[in-house]
């Protein structure tokens, strides 16, 4: 066998091995094996294709570049340079020994892994984890995707090769390996600082549900809340705000809510440029930038017509402005690849409230008329809280999802008597009426409610999330 024929058998990838992914010590981290396709030619591979690989499992992280580096010698060594992107990463031609060490904030901050890479494997690296390599044969083109452009401005970690608590073992030792000064000079770990998670931010920071994330977050120092005054839905230029690649999650929980001021003519614009425009801008954003965008629905999205609960996949057909703000804003939402619409209704939290309202009515001997043809469940803003949560950290997939309290659906006059009831009153005191009845007489515009707001809570529990029971969401709101 001649040399050439040598370096080719060396260089040949293996033939035959399906789709498929191991993880390794490293979360996030995933050897991929890459189906090859050979013959007298030579061999063909699909490197990168988004629909089967997300099919097999991998999220679609979205590249925007493809970098190649070439490396003439045996034992050419780069890295460890941890980026603010992920990476796909393969070699076209030759083989690699492949290091990689965590550097994210966290418990996992150090744990490494390494393994041999030719045209047959691939690895996803996730962002802020330190990436190397060392060429095993000569004419190596060592290939990575990354989902952001490459910026001056963007925070870079490295790590020295040669760390100690690392001690990875290369097998060229590094002083006979072909290294940049700069990558001989990279600091040790005891020097390197965490690379942080991509910061979450929270619109609407100062409404009920604001108030909820806030303690849910609390001392989460990537986590930054806005409230209107930090960022106007209904004005701003959205894309000017920030440097968004430093995102990966934005909840918005910002919204015009004045559902009866939204019948009037200037409460009409506030809605569509708060509801739907500015929704727009934040859906463009984040399919951008790769980042998750988590918006809050409502049942006024629906007419209340159906005789049951109403599902993810039902069609809108909102009564009012403030209802047809909401779902064109939905829409919107629906086009990002990494999203969460969340459905909820009958939304209390911290402050004033209806629970409290009645409580306090009750109290003072005040027997109240509550609407009794409106039929839905109570939801906490700390359940809408704990929900996202929990769908951010299940990484559940994405789409939309129906979010409220649980139990049996009742009546607004059905709260006010369980609230009667939870304080020790009567509740034969509170005298149910029509919506009509309730809005007689009215000087100011009125928008039409849903008589059903009851939605189906099946989807979101096979994620394992529980509801709290309307009791709880009562009990809650009353302090007790």
């Amino acid at each position: 066998m001649t040399g050439s024929e040598e370096r080719a058998e060396a260089a040949a990838p293996t033939f035959g091995k399906p789709l498929s992914s191991s993880p390794t010590a490293i979360p996030g981290l995933y050897v991929w094996d890459l189906p090859v396709h050979g013959d007298n030619r030579g061999w063909f591979k699909e490197n990168w294709q988004r629909q089967k690989m997300v099919a097999a499992g991998l999220e679609d992280f979205g590249p925007v570049q493809n970098n190649v580096s070439f490396n003439d010698a045996v034992g050419t060594t780069r890295g460890f340079h941890a980026e603010p992107w992920d990476k796909w990463v393969s070699v076209a031609t030759g083989r690699i020994f492949g290091a990689w060490v965590d550097l994210r904030e966290g418990p996992t901050f150090g744990a490494s892994f390494a393994c041999e890479i030719d045209p047959s494997l691939a690895v996803f690296v996730p962002r802020g984890v330190g990436n190397a390599f060392q060429t095993l044969e000569p004419g190596t083109a060592y290939s990575y995707l990354v989902n952001d452009h490459w910026s001056p401005d963007a925070v870079y970690t490295f790590l020295n090769l040669a760390d100690e608590t690392v001690a990875m073992d290369w097998p060229i030792p590094l002083d006979e390996a072909e290294l940049s000064e700069k990558d001989r000079e990279h600091p040790r770990m005891a020097q390197v600082t965490p690379v942080p998670p991509r910061r979450i931010l929270v619109l609407g920071a100062g409404g009920q549900l604001g108030s909820a994330l806030r303690a849910a977050w609390r001392g989460a120092a990537h986590v930054e809340f806005a409230t209107r005054t930090d960022i106007d839905l209904a004005g701003a230029d959205l894309a000017a705000t920030r440097n968004w690649s430093d995102y990966g999650v934005i909840v918005n929980a910002a919204a015009f809510t004045a559902v009866d001021g939204a019948e009037t003519e200037e409460g009409r614009a506030q809605a569509w440029a708060a509801n739907a425009a500015g929704v727009r801008q934040l859906a463009g954003i984040a399919a951008a930038h790769g980042i998750t965008l988590v918006h809050i629905s409502t049942d006024y999205v629906f007419d209340g017509t159906l005789e049951r609960p109403y599902v993810e996949t039902d069609p809108v057909a909102p009564l009012g402005v403030y209802g047809q703000s909401k779902a064109a804003g939905d829409l919107a939402v629906s086009l990002v690849p990494r999203h969460y619409v969340l459905r909820t209704s009958w939304v209390i939290g911290d402050g004033k409230n209806f629970v409290r309202t009645m409580a306090s009515l009750a109290e003072r001997g005040i027997d109240p008329s509550v609407v009794d043809d409106q039929i839905g469940r109570l939801t906490h803003a700390d359940d809408i809280a704990r929900g996202i949560l929990h769908l951010l950290a299940r990484r559940a997939p994405y789409g939309t999802y129906n979010l409220t309290g649980g139990g049996a659906p009742m009546s607004w006059a059905g709260v006010a008597r369980a609230v009667f009831t939870a304080t020790g009153h009567d509740p034969g005191r509170v005298r149910p009426v029509t919506t009509a009845e309730y809005f007689a007489g009215s000087a100011t515009p009125i928008a039409r409610r849903p008589a059903n707001s009851v939605l189906s809570l099946a989807k979101i529990e096979e994620t394992g999330f529980a509801p709290l029971s309307s009791d709880d969401v009562i009990a809650r709101a009353l302090g007790s």
